[in-house]
């Protein structure tokens, strides 16, 4: 397993985190489910707009299906093995104060990302692993969750007790393992910033 080493003092959670592939056969119970969102629901928002959006399906039960089928080939495949299923998706525009004309919220998506990070902190400190994915179909996603014009879906998240490497297709043994992060240099500025 390759090791993280921060190049500056942080806590160990942040190095620790790390999105595997293999999930273990357990479920996932009501009481971890909502601490998860519990989480979530206090993470910073800007003017306590509170956009994020959380639907689920939990292995085995009857909307599994339909969200596996959301995912690309490539993350069905292992992400089905998951206890639990995500969508995270963010309000995009709200009525404007007074009156039933949307207004863009510009933070819409900063706010969800914080939401979810804290999802996944919390997710780490009861033993879980999650690994949020980009690799969805978006028309799927809402077609089936019946998703309005003003939200944005951003991921869906498998969330489950993390399984064995030997778990998983032989092709994708070799990638069960934290990836490298660029230098704080690579993203950071004072005052400016290399644009690549």
């Amino acid at each position: 397993m390759t090791a993280r080493i921060p190049e500056f003092p942080v806590d160990e959670q942040f190095t620790a985190r790390w999105s595997p592939r293999s999930f273990a056969a357990d479920t996932l119970s009501a009481e971890q489910l909502n601490s998860l969102f519990e989480a979530a629901r206090w993470a910073p928002s800007a003017s306590n707009t509170q956009p994020w959006r959380f639907a689920y399906a939990l292995r085995g039960d009857a909307h599994w299906a339909g969200f596996v089928d959301c995912l690309v080939p490539a993350n069905a495949r292992w992400a089905q093995n998951a206890a639990a299923l995500i969508v995270v998706l963010s309000k995009t525009h709200a009525p404007k104060k007074d009156s039933t004309e949307l207004a863009p919220l510009k933070n819409h998506a900063l706010d969800t990302g914080a939401a979810w990070a804290n999802l996944y902190t919390q997710a780490h400190t009861l033993g879980l692993v999650t690994h949020a994915m980009g690799g969805y179909d978006d028309a799927k996603v809402r077609t089936l969750l019946n998703v309005p014009d003003h939200y944005a879906v951003q991921a869906v998240v498998a969330v489950g007790r993390q399984g064995p490497r030997e778990a998983l297709p032989e092709d994708l043994q070799g990638r069960e393992q934290p990836s490298g992060r660029n230098p704080v240099s690579a993203f950071t500025g004072h005052g400016r910033l290399n644009w690549d």
